[in-house]
């Protein structure tokens, strides 16, 4: 972690492309609705890791797909971001790191982490699975643009999450998104 001339707080930057862009890092978590332990123990295994988090969501209950009862039977959705820039490229470490995050809650996974990260365009989300609409980087790891932002509002693909796509999110993400350009104004200052 470092501070620039102008006083931005940029991590993990040593070595950066100067094209690669500056974003914030985002967590997309699903949890049990009623297991604040496995939570307890995910987010304070995730600030061993990433830190605090700047800005963390209200539960959002997620019933959009049972794709994810194995986990439990009702889910909640959760966003942590995390103060400072960070250049876009670390996307596939953290998403390894959530993987190994994962797997430390228990036998069978008891929470799901989808790291991403936002700017003034886009929200990014990392994923394991390879999909036609997904992008390989590096090390088992692909990316989506989930959504962009285009003429004052966040919209979707064919292929975004239908919890992304209707729009239930929309208001956290602005919040983050105006913390980037906040940020990026004082590291190009």
């Amino acid at each position: 972690m470092s501070e620039t001339p102008n006083n931005a707080l940029l991590h993990e930057c040593e070595g950066r492309h100067p094209r690669d862009p500056l974003v914030k890092k985002i967590a997309a978590l699903l949890v049990p609705r009623d297991g604040a332990e496995v939570y307890d123990n995910m987010r304070s295994l995730l600030e061993k890791i990433w830190g605090e988090p700047e800005r963390v969501s209200e539960r959002i209950p997620f019933g959009w797909t049972d794709y994810y009862e194995k986990i439990a039977p009702e889910l909640d959705r959760i966003f942590f971001s995390y103060p400072g820039l960070y250049p876009m490229s670390k996307l596939p470490k953290w998403k390894l790191e959530s993987c190994a995050v994962e797997k430390m809650t228990g036998e069978s996974r008891r929470v799901n982490i989808d790291p991403g990260c936002v700017d003034g365009a886009r929200l990014l989300l990392a994923s394991t699975k390879g999909q036609a609409h997904r992008v390989y980087l590096r090390e088992g790891i692909f990316c989506e643009v989930t959504l962009c932002r285009r003429k004052g509002r966040w919209e979707r693909f064919f292929y975004t999450f239908p919890d992304f796509a209707s729009g239930v999110y929309d208001e956290w993400l602005e919040a983050v998104r105006k913390d980037w350009k906040k940020e990026i104004k004082i590291f190009y200052r």
